[in-house]
């Protein structure tokens, strides 16, 4: 099994909580890591409500289901019994011990109002996404954690090879395909695990209708990946009315498919865009609806700049999931023109800045953006760092550098 960085994190909940969620994407690797911590660290008892006996058990007596034994239990892909988690609170409240339940789920139960409201200060929810490039390569990185520190890493010693970015970006993170050496067999999967997506986990969360339009309304997510949403936009180029695109959009969001940055302003003034980025929830995905491909990426200079900053954020926020204080993620974009494809804010205000761009040699106006995060920031801005395909760190004025990009998940080296 391939280490996760996030194991840490859920083993140190089960100490402390009487409850924990291991939530993310399905084929992530929940049920794998939840398994092992099961039969190793936490010594509890498995079962998966993808078994039908155990499913219909738990539907018609949940109460009846929770209380049969005293030992640890692990309750795998949770979402399909939503009827579980009232009967779980109050077993919980009768006897606070921590460590009792550890749950998974390939969607986000907590959307659910009466589900978070029930659970509030009895469960921690953890996110596990596809492998991060470090756990691919077996190490942890440390890059946002220094960013946000001290000074942040030293010069590496050589180009950033770009063929490689690529191959990372295309691959994406899940295991399955990872272990595909044929870009055609990967593409299989990636569109066989969308289908299977929307037919069990969005159905599970939500009796919806027109499910034939989920795969075309991807595909105009995956174009848009990296930018505001523009809903209003989506729903005149799908002719879908504006309120079924809005539900449709949350239930992509709680199923892990997509994700939605908030907008960072430092005040209520009419300066900033207030829409969310969106940002698909896999390069490896992302690049099978788009038609992406090792050939393609070097003409198409629109293609691999979306890919690649959609790449670096979905690193940034699995290095974030595992931190012991996990930072907001936002955007930042004004109506002139100025945008940071990424900004990190602590619980503290402060916040730090990272702009992407597929290039190796920058100039003064590529910082134009963080400038402006920087004056709207003042005292609360930290650092401003833009990743690029050059090799050497450079200073581009106060608290502003160039960083390579490898530097997001490769040694810190001297």
């Amino acid at each position: 099994m391939i280490h996760r960085h996030l194991t840490p994190a859920v083993l140190a909940a089960l100490k402390d909580t009487p409850v924990v969620l291991l939530q993310g994407a399905r084929q992530t690797g929940k049920s794998t890591l939840a398994r092992w911590i099961a039969a190793g660290p936490h010594r509890a008892r498995y079962l998966t409500l993808d078994d039908p006996g155990i499913l219909a058990s738990v539907q018609a007596d949940p109460t009846g289901f929770l209380a049969q034994g005293d030992g640890p239990l692990v309750l795998d892909e949770v979402q399909r019994a939503p009827g579980l988690f009232l009967p779980l609170k109050a077993l919980v409240d009768r006897h606070r011990a921590p460590g009792r339940f550890l749950l998974t789920g390939s969607a986000n139960v907590l959307t659910a109002p009466r589900i978070a409201d029930s659970l509030a200060g009895r469960m921690q929810a953890l996110t596990l996404r596809p492998f991060s490039q470090g756990e691919i390569e077996g190490r942890k990185e440390g890059f946002l954690v220094a960013a946000m520190g001290g000074d942040p890493m030293r010069n590496g010693t050589a180009m950033p090879d770009v063929s490689d970015i690529h191959r990372r970006m295309l691959a994406g993170g899940y295991p399955e395909p990872r272990a595909r050496p044929a870009a055609a067999r990967r593409q299989a999967w990636h569109t066989a695990y969308v289908r299977t997506l929307l037919q069990r986990d969005v159905r599970d969360l939500s009796a919806v209708e027109g499910l034939a339009s989920f795969p075309r309304l991807l595909g105009i997510l995956a174009t848009r990946s990296g930018l505001p949403l523009g809903a209003s936009d989506i729903s005149r180029d799908l002719g879908m009315p504006y309120s079924t695109l809005r539900r449709y959009l949350a239930l992509l969001e709680a199923t892990f498919l997509i994700h939605l940055l908030p907008a960072w302003s430092p005040n209520r003034g009419q300066q900033f865009v207030k829409a969310p980025k969106l940002i698909l929830g896999d390069t490896g995905v992302m690049s099978s609806l788009l038609g992406a491909s090792p050939e393609r990426l070097p003409a198409d200079a629109g293609l691999r700049g979306r890919l690649l900053e959609t790449f670096v954020i979905l690193e940034l926020m699995k290095q974030a999931d595992w931190m012991d204080d996990p930072p907001a993620m936002h955007h930042f974009r004004t109506h002139t023109g100025d945008e940071v494809d990424l900004v990190v804010e602590e619980a503290s205000g402060r916040v730090t800045g990272f702009e992407i761009k597929h290039a190796a040699t920058l100039n003064g106006a590529d910082f134009k953006g963080l400038r402006r995060l920087q004056a709207e920031a003042r005292r609360r801005f930290h650092r401003g760092i833009l990743l690029y395909l050059g090799k050497d760190i450079l200073p581009f004025g106060d608290g502003l550098s160039a960083v390579p990009l490898p530097t997001v998940w490769g040694r810190i080296t001297a």
